[in-house]
């Protein structure tokens, strides 16, 4: 009746195979754009902005302004109250109660564990078409609110052994822009024949780490399962112990002082509601917009209309990576957002939109935004621009990058609020809930995948 406590390091070990295989079995790593390339052109979507009074199905209502849907369900737009000792705002907010399914089938083939990714239309995606997990789902979705056809595949996800689960972990979403969101990222091993439909392609961990060097190629959701998967790292030693690193971090969530709660999105301060948006009038930080979509050829309905958040303008990710006797290292910022169901969860060293502190004087800039927006091109280990969740966001991109630097620029002894990690750290702290971020998950599954 007993079993092992763990099977960690014969999953890591597979992983790790995954991780070094540049080839598949299903599909040539030198045709996997070209597939993707194709896959957009048979894409049928048709994207357009519209007025709220054309969002069938979603109205303001008359009491508070919050928007939402007729069912009661997928989600709402609503206002967020953020006190802070030095500062207070209040913002729109999504709020979604329904917790989603991301989940990617592996396969051995070969002995070589392969993933089952699918090229999947989101209105919000620059380029339509991208890279998800094989079930990416809220609850809504799959119990069909929308009356539309089933998630292929849910069923590996929902009826499964125990022993076929590789990684099982809630995490959190973008916390500026959601209200304690959660998803379910889970792995899901299967040994039997599996059914593929065109949409879908199994690849390896290294022909993944391959597409995450490319623009708009693997979407959030995929990103973020990859990276709380339990990848193994080869350094044994770090600048601060596993205790020691959360110690740390404990300690930086017990001294936060934040107040968030949801208000009314009629009483939200600063922002106005127009025939087409939701905006603050000195057009900084985001908006709420509505779109229609038409068309849509290999979604569960055809058409649909929905409220998307649109950033004002892209975004700059990054880590500042060092390292020190031979053990790299990366800077993460123990970061406040008023979403987080905790205080604060470990991100990048910057997590900025520029423009909304450009016109200030660069003293009272964010910490280290120079450092990424001037970086050198021979200091930068990685770059990318990535967007974020298609389903909810429009448009909404970011430049993804991995700088080097030095004791000059990031000094061994970390600002406050800030720490040295090594990648190993922080994969094992991704495969346990609110942690490692959105954003700093796409870092790390750069880390793990794309040879860095």
């Amino acid at each position: 009746m007993l079993r092992p406590r763990s099977g960690a390091i014969a999953v890591e070990e597979r992983l790790a195979r995954s991780a070094a295989a540049t080839e598949g079995a299903d599909i040539k790593t030198s045709e996997m754009l070209d597939w993707l390339t194709e896959r957009r052109k048979v894409c049928t979507a048709q994207i357009r902005q519209v007025p709220f009074t054309e969002l069938h199905g979603w109205s303001f209502s008359p009491d508070t302004g919050n928007l939402s849907h007729r069912s009661g369900r997928f989600f709402s737009v609503e206002g967020l109250h953020v006190v802070r000792p030095s500062i207070e705002w209040q913002q729109p907010i999504i709020v979604q109660q329904d917790i989603a399914i991301l989940g990617i089938l592996a396969k051995e083939f070969d002995g070589v564990l392969h993933f089952l990714l699918q090229a999947k239309m989101e209105p919000g995606n620059p380029n339509l078409v991208q890279l998800s997990p094989t079930v990416q789902a809220t609850h809504s979705n799959y119990t069909k609110v929308h009356g539309g056809t089933g998630v292929k595949y849910l069923e590996y996800f929902l009826d499964r052994d125990r022993d076929q689960v590789l990684t099982d972990v809630l995490q959190s979403e973008h916390g500026a822009w959601f209200y304690h969101k959660r998803n379910r990222n889970m792995i899901v091993e299967v040994h039997g024949d599996v059914p593929q439909d065109e949409d879908f392609r199994w690849f390896t961990l290294g022909q993944l780490g391959e597409l995450l060097r490319h623009d708009n190629v693997v979407n959030m959701d995929a990103r973020t399962v990859l990276a709380s998967a339990p990848m193994t790292h080869p350094e044994r030693t770090a600048l601060s112990s596993d205790n020691d690193l959360l110690s740390w971090f404990t300690d930086q969530r017990a001294g936060q002082d934040i107040q968030a709660r949801c208000i009314p999105l009629n009483q939200t301060q600063g922002w106005r509601r127009g025939t087409h948006s939701v905006h603050r009038p000195d057009d900084k930080f985001f908006r709420v917009v509505g779109v229609s979509i038409e068309a849509a050829s290999n979604r569960e309905v055809p058409s649909w209309t929905q409220p998307l958040l649109e950033p004002v303008a892209p975004g700059i990710v990054g880590f500042a990576y060092r390292t020190f006797d031979g053990v790299p290292h990366v800077l993460v910022h123990a970061r406040v957002e008023g979403g987080f169901l905790d205080t604060a969860e470990l991100g990048p060293t910057v997590q900025y939109v520029p423009a909304n502190y450009m016109h200030l004087p660069a003293e009272q800039r964010p910490p280290f935004l120079g450092l990424m927006l001037n970086a050198a091109p021979e200091r930068i280990r990685y770059e990318a621009v990535h967007s974020e969740e298609g389903g909810r966001f429009l448009y909404a991109e970011s430049r993804y990058m991995i700088v080097e630097t030095d004791e000059s620029t990031t000094p061994t002894e970390a600002p406050a609020g800030y720490h040295w990690v090594t990648p190993g750290q922080l994969s094992w702290l991704a495969g346990h809930s609110r942690y490692v971020n959105v954003q700093a998950r796409t870092l790390l599954a750069a880390l793990n995948y794309a040879g860095i």
